[in-house]
């Protein structure tokens, strides 16, 4: 079936943009791995052999991981509050992202997907939705939803349902931001627990990645987070939940004030929050440092500033070296904890998926066909591309193998 035209008249469409072209009709469509050219086939695929295997799984129902599409399907879940960059777009606007989500799912994981936008915001609707709908997939990827309601909808999926939950925004950046933290300390002959971190941005992705790095070998005492009001510390009054157990975890010397007093004698800038750094504050940073400025699409710093004050730089951009992107974790994530058919995604398994593809970057550059440089870091190249496919293989078997060793694997 054709997809249908696009209104002409519509003043937010550009026939020209590359993008629109690419996207008309969806970049999504579900095949069948069945024939179905003849009765016998069609007998087989529906009634009346397919009443047989209901009736095996009514008895048995482990069976559909044996007879469905169940332990290799992700749900990618929006309710489309926190879009990108694009902020609170909605569910509609959303699914061009969650399309693209599955894609890459598929690409470089070989897990399928299926985007699932949601026409609601309330915290216990989303939870009862999904909870609903659990049984028709392996895994389920939270994407996109506005902190701090992703906390809660992911803890409480988590402790509800007996497959795997996880909040790639805050997640996936994780694992990544890690993963780089240890090429670069490497690079840097440096150790994880002698780095004084900070930590720009205390929404869905700075509280994971906070919490990541403490996993990882961060010594918490020595890292500082930051919000839009300044540096969290134990006698702020006006923090979340979330943020006042940042502010107990971290920061023990009790620092306060800005950004300029968060980056004196850092070594490692992260950041996570899209507002502007000034120039100023870097230069109190200790030399030799890091700075990873991930927001999209325009950095905290811009890359060039940010090479004066530090020997590694890295963004979230595709155009500049060393790209810290969620697809170099997800796809695996979920391929290897669907294949030890995890109950959850633990701790130990984003630290064995940070850990593989850490290691991958250091087996040399991928170019296209083969590794380069192998055994060698340099500051320009502290990441694997996102484009290189050892990744995916490499954390999937990295996270099954952890998913056993932390007793949540079902086989």
């Amino acid at each position: 079936m054709s997809s249908p035209a696009v209104d002409p008249s519509s003043p937010v469409v550009d026939p020209t943009d590359p993008a629109f072209a690419l996207h008309r009709g969806g970049k999504l469509a579900v095949a069948s791995t069945v024939p179905l050219t003849t009765r016998e086939d069609l007998s087989l695929a529906y009634t009346p052999g397919v009443a047989r295997v209901c009736e095996a799984i009514a008895a048995d129902p482990a069976l559909v991981d044996e007879y469905t599409w169940v332990p290799h399907t992700v749900a990618v879940v929006t309710d489309g509050s926190a879009v990108l960059g694009l902020g609170n777009i909605g569910p509609r606007a959303a699914m061009p992202v969650m399309e693209g989500k599955a894609v890459l799912f598929k690409q470089f994981g070989g897990v399928d997907a299926v985007p699932v936008c949601l026409d609601t915001q309330d915290v216990d609707e989303i939870v009862s939705v999904v909870t609903a709908l659990a049984p028709s997939f392996g895994g389920i990827n939270l994407e996109d939803i506005s902190a701090p309601r992703c906390f809660e909808i992911e803890r409480r999926l988590d402790e509800a349902l007996p497959i795997p939950v996880f909040h790639d925004d805050q997640h996936g950046t994780a694992v990544v931001v890690l993963a780089a933290l240890r090429n670069a300390a490497t690079l840097l002959n440096r150790k994880l627990g002698d780095l004084r971190v900070v930590v720009s941005g205390a929404g869905a992705a700075g509280v994971a990645v906070t919490k990541m790095l403490v996993a990882g070998g961060v010594n918490p005492a020595q890292v500082v987070v930051c919000d839009s009001r300044g540096i969290l510390h134990r006698d702020r009054t006006d923090l979340t939940a979330t943020k006042a157990e940042l502010a107990a975890l971290t920061n023990a010397a009790g620092r306060s004030g800005g950004m300029v007093e968060a980056l004196r004698d850092a070594d490692v800038l992260i950041g996570v929050s899209g507002g502007q750094i000034p120039e100023e504050a870097l230069a109190g940073m200790a030399p030799g440092g890091a700075i990873f400025a991930l927001a999209n699409p325009t950095p905290e710093v811009h890359p060039e500033v940010a090479a004066r004050y530090a020997a590694v730089v890295a963004t979230g951009r595709s155009d500049y070296p060393n790209q810290i992107n969620n697809v170099l974790a997800f796809p695996g994530i979920f391929r290897g904890a669907l294949a030890a058919r995890a109950t959850r995604i633990t701790e130990g398994m984003k630290v064995a998926a940070a850990d593989a593809i850490a290691a991958v970057a250091v087996e040399g550059e991928w170019d296209g066909t083969v590794a380069v440089a192998a055994g060698q870091l340099r500051a320009d190249a502290i990441m694997p591309s996102p484009l290189d496919p050892r990744v995916a293989p490499a954390v999937a078997e990295a996270v099954a193998e952890a998913a056993r060793r932390d007793g949540v694997a079902r086989s």
